[in-house]
């Protein structure tokens, strides 16, 4: 979603990303959890019923749970959880069991889990191992890999490029054999392919316009440039360009 505020001075004249954390369809309601170093979270907190806003969407291209996924695997860092929280539900919703993967520098800084629906599975890694396993949230993944039929990575690029890294590996290391892709066969016949990728990811992209007109959250893809706001801000991995690992 992207907003601005409308009013006085101060009021967020320049609009600003949120994504959408909840969605209560029978209320009519949507939840955003926004940090608090954003300077949207200050004006939103002082909100009250009747104040005005400008927002517009939901924009750009979102994350979706391939029919033949039973298990899905979630993997976070930080403050990147809001963004998987409608697909969340709709697995919850739908039967699928979900597991979160979640990366933290320390405790103080691990998401909530009283914000987290109870059918969840929510194990933590902490840098600093005061909760749950010391070291990388990425350390965490081979343990789920069999086990999940789909994941979803969302964080910054750092973490994105190692889970990236991993995911190529997947598939040699369960002994999955590679059959090629599959036509289309709905309708008539375009030879276009039905692409299936294990992993996707979810890019944590400053975006200007929302429109796909400044080219200001273009990143690079695997075919050539991609605008966030638009193609994205989910991708499967192998839609977009990585650096090699070392």
């Amino acid at each position: 979603m992207h907003f601005r505020g409308l009013g006085p001075p101060g009021s967020l004249p320049l609009r600003r990303p949120v994504a959408i954390a909840g969605i209560d369809r029978k209320r009519g309601e949507v939840t955003l959890h926004l940090p608090s170093t954003d300077a949207a979270t200050p004006w939103l907190a002082m909100r009250r019923a009747g104040d005005r806003a400008d927002p517009i969407g939901p924009l750009g291209r979102p994350l979706a749970i391939e029919p033949r996924t039973h298990h899905l695997l979630l993997i976070a860092e930080g403050l990147s959880v809001p963004p998987l929280g409608p697909l969340t539900e709709a697995a919850i919703a739908t039967g699928r069991r979900v597991a979160l993967l979640l990366g933290a520098r320390s405790a103080a800084e691990v998401y909530p889990s009283s914000l987290l629906p109870d059918e969840l599975e929510y194990v933590v890694a902490t840098q600093d191992g005061s909760l749950g396993h010391r070291g990388s949230v990425v350390d965490l993944v081979p343990a789920y890999e069999a086990w999940a039929d789909q994941a979803v990575a969302s964080g910054g690029p750092a973490l994105l490029e190692r889970v990236a890294h991993l995911a190529r590996g997947r598939d040699a290391r369960l002994g999955v054999a590679c059959l090629g892709r599959r036509t289309a066969r709905r309708g008539r016949r375009t030879g276009r392919v039905t692409r299936r990728s294990w992993l996707s990811v979810v890019l944590e992209q400053r975006v200007g316009c929302a429109l796909g007109v400044c080219l200001g959250c273009v990143v690079p893809g695997a075919s050539g440039p991609v605008r966030v706001c638009r193609e994205g801000p989910a991708f499967r991995a192998d839609e977009l360009a990585w650096e090699e690992s070392a």
